[in-house]
């Protein structure tokens, strides 16, 4: 029998963002205990038209799924009027091995988790009362980060840096029609806000460590691959506590691996986000925090499962 096929549109009226949030949560907290399987990711690279994809698997022990996700990124494709981000997830029982259903989302559900995931930890490891946030890049996902943490904490002013300061504009123009307060900065002012969130396909760190300013958190999201380094070495020296959502995935392939080779942190110098996601975390207001995000296929899988649950409801 052909799986189902799922689009975008269903999945995006179907899903909401309590549901997003609750199966990222659990799937960090899993994930921190030892209660999935996540094979290394795999990579490829399109230099010439300046797109990259990965392939990653998952598994939240003693669930009924299993995923394979498809995410590619082209970076020109915005220039063309094209979205940026494509994908898929395959939905496969754990029983069978048969197909349940493929999640034509286009990419939705990656930016999701991304943003649940960026949202839940910033908000998390932040100051109970920060309130002025900085994104650096102008994308979907920087949309994504401000309106994901607008819904776990109150947020007073974004401060928006990019390469393009026409893209900046309106991206705080796409935001204030949204409610913000947001305006373009530049990368010594965003790199000072009270959060920082960067979101970029940079190859080189988008920030100064020295412009981050005591009690502050930074959130990376954007090195998801070897060649890709948004956030500083010398950041990880500074920090108090460092958070990584998958240590072997950053040891490898995210800031935090940059760090530690670069001999600014130990190996074992981070801690796990789920770990810090079971309760509050005790800060020091002057504290310097750091979290190192490269996307967990357990948490796809997790996402994948709860969204075919809100399309597939059990026969009454």
């Amino acid at each position: 029998m052909t799986p189902p096929v799922l689009g975008a549109v269903e999945i995006e009226r179907a899903v909401t963002p309590d549901v997003v949030f609750t199966a990222v949560r659990d799937a960090l907290i899993a994930h921190a205990h030892g209660r999935t399987a996540v094979p290394t990711p795999l990579h490829l690279r399109f230099p010439d038209a300046d797109g990259d994809c990965h392939v990653k698997a998952g598994w939240v022990t003693g669930t009924p799924e299993f995923t394979v996700k498809i995410a590619a990124g082209f970076y020109r494709n915005s220039a063309a009027g094209l979205p940026t981000n494509h994908g898929l997830v395959c939905v496969i029982s754990t029983s069978t091995g048969q197909i349940r259903a493929i999640l034509d989302d286009r990419g939705l559900l990656t930016a999701w988790r991304t943003a649940a995931a960026g949202a839940l930890v910033t908000h998390a490891l932040a100051r109970p009362g920060a309130a002025t946030v900085a994104v650096f890049g102008t994308g979907e996902q920087a949309r994504l980060q401000v309106e994901w943490l607008a819904r776990l904490r109150r947020i007073d002013t974004v401060l928006v840096h990019g390469r393009s300061k026409d893209r900046a504009r309106a991206l705080c123009e796409t935001l204030t029609a949204l409610g913000h307060h947001a305006r373009p900065a530049s990368a010594y002012e965003a790199a000072a806000a009270d959060m920082v969130i960067t979101t970029t396909p940079a190859t080189v760190p988008v920030l100064q460590a020295r412009h981050v300013r005591a009690g502050a958190h930074v959130t990376g999201i954007g090195t998801d691959m070897p060649h890709k380094n948004e956030l500083p070495a010398a950041l990880f020296a500074r920090a108090a506590l460092i958070a990584t959502d998958d240590h072997q995935q950053c040891l490898d392939h995210g800031d935090f691996g940059h760090a530690v080779r670069a001999g600014s942190t130990a190996e074992t110098g981070d801690t796990p986000v789920g770990l810090l996601l079971e309760g509050p975390v005790d800060r020091p207001d002057g504290a310097i925090t750091v979290a190192d995000l490269t996307g967990v296929g357990a948490v796809d899988a997790a996402l994948a499962s709860a969204v075919l649950r809100e399309l597939t409801p059990p026969a009454r």
